[in-house]
């Protein structure tokens, strides 16, 4: 049981941090920069831990740029002002994403401009032979480790790990919680200490501060352990910070 419940929350975090780190900070928003030998590093890295939950950087960036043009409008690929249930709205993410990673759908250059490609990869990477491989081995370590049968109900999570996570921000964060800025769209800090998204739920802040590295730090209590990463490695000369002139840092008074 205990090896099955540290792969489950190894798995959550590393491919969390993947995507917050190399598919949102980086690909979105160029909120740091890496030479490009690095970035396929990262590339590979994230493929690794993100596993048959794998997300194109180039489809995933694009997507994210699109969602802050059009935050909480009818083309936003992703609002609950726009989907009845939860379901609906992952759908219609899956769907957009699939197309814009595909080449079924070219967005407007200003979505794609900057935003890094690897074509050759990615078609390894999102593959179904890739999935099923990955797949193959998170069944093969339950049937190996798991000694309870409830164990075998995480499985699943983990096959749907990366639009689990998104999910968790695009419905919930622009529902529930609190804000620090007022902002034209919906978002909202959904977790006061965000031990869980590694800095995602500071969404409110994100909307205000789109390609700062830091998610958190407005207030005391939010602290971004994504951004603690990003320091070391920038500190490491692996990355390099973008630093930003930041105005109006001071939250609304009496935040919702």
């Amino acid at each position: 049981m205990k090896a099955i419940l540290i792969f489950f929350i190894a798995h959550w975090y590393l491919s969390l941090f993947f995507q917050t780190f190399f598919l949102h900070r980086y690909a979105s928003h160029k909120a740091f920069t890496m030479n490009k030998f690095t970035e396929k590093v990262f590339f590979v890295l994230t493929w690794i831990f993100q596993g048959s939950n794998y997300l194109s950087p180039f489809g995933y960036g694009t997507m994210h740029r699109m969602h802050h043009a059009y935050a909480d409008t009818e083309n936003d690929p992703h609002s609950p002002m726009y989907d009845e249930t939860i379901w609906n709205m992952m759908w219609k993410t899956k769907t957009i994403y699939s197309d814009i990673s595909s080449g079924r759908m070219v967005p407007d250059k200003r979505f794609t401009d900057g935003v890094p490609r690897w074509d050759a990869f990615d078609k390894i990477a999102r593959s179904w032979p890739s999935r099923l491989f990955w797949g193959a081995l998170y069944v093969a370590f339950y049937i190996q480790f798991a000694t309870a049968w409830w164990l075998w109900l995480l499985l699943p999570l983990q096959f749907l790990m990366s639009p689990i996570h998104g999910a968790i921000i695009n419905w919930f964060a622009h529902k529930y919680g609190y804000v620090n800025f007022i902002v034209k769209d919906t978002s909202k800090n959904f977790l006061p200490v965000d031990f869980l998204m590694m800095g995602e739920s500071y969404h409110n802040n994100h909307h205000k501060f789109g390609s700062r590295a830091n998610f958190g730090g407005i207030r005391w209590h939010e602290i971004d352990p994504t951004y603690l990463v990003i320091k070391g490695l920038d500190k490491l000369g692996i990355i390099h910070i973008v630093r930003q002139k930041e105005v109006n840092m001071e939250p609304v008074k009496k935040a919702a």
